[in-house]
């Protein structure tokens, strides 16, 4: 089992409709990350706008390729992208980066 942590930069004055779509993520949404291999998934917000993601997986990778190949996933992301702060056109799930971790309390 893999632990994922990633950081993203979401804009400042689009902070509460983040917050507020995230209260209502899309059923078949949440069932296809679910079916992809996404558990124990977090996001965390800082009133700046930095995105803490935390989930849990057996294959990082091979979770992001389904999602990939979802069409629910390509709608989300097309909704989603104006609400991060990128210098690129990349989708925001294309842009989680895991960061390295460097302790773990078991």
């Amino acid at each position: 089992m893999q632990r994922i942590c990633f950081c993203l930069q979401v804009k400042r004055e689009r902070l509460s409709e983040y917050k507020s779509r995230h209260r209502e993520v899309w059923p078949e949404m949440l069932a296809a990350l679910s079916r992809t291999g996404w558990r124990n998934y977090s996001l965390f917000l800082r009133d700046d706008g930095l995105l803490i993601g935390y989930l849990e997986t057996d294959d990082f990778d091979r979770a992001l390729k389904g999602m990939a190949e979802t069409e629910v996933n390509a709608r989300w992301q097309r909704d989603m992208a104006p609400f991060f702060d990128v210098s690129d056109a990349a989708r925001p799930d294309e842009r989680m980066q895991p960061l390295p971790e460097v302790f773990h309390l078991a």
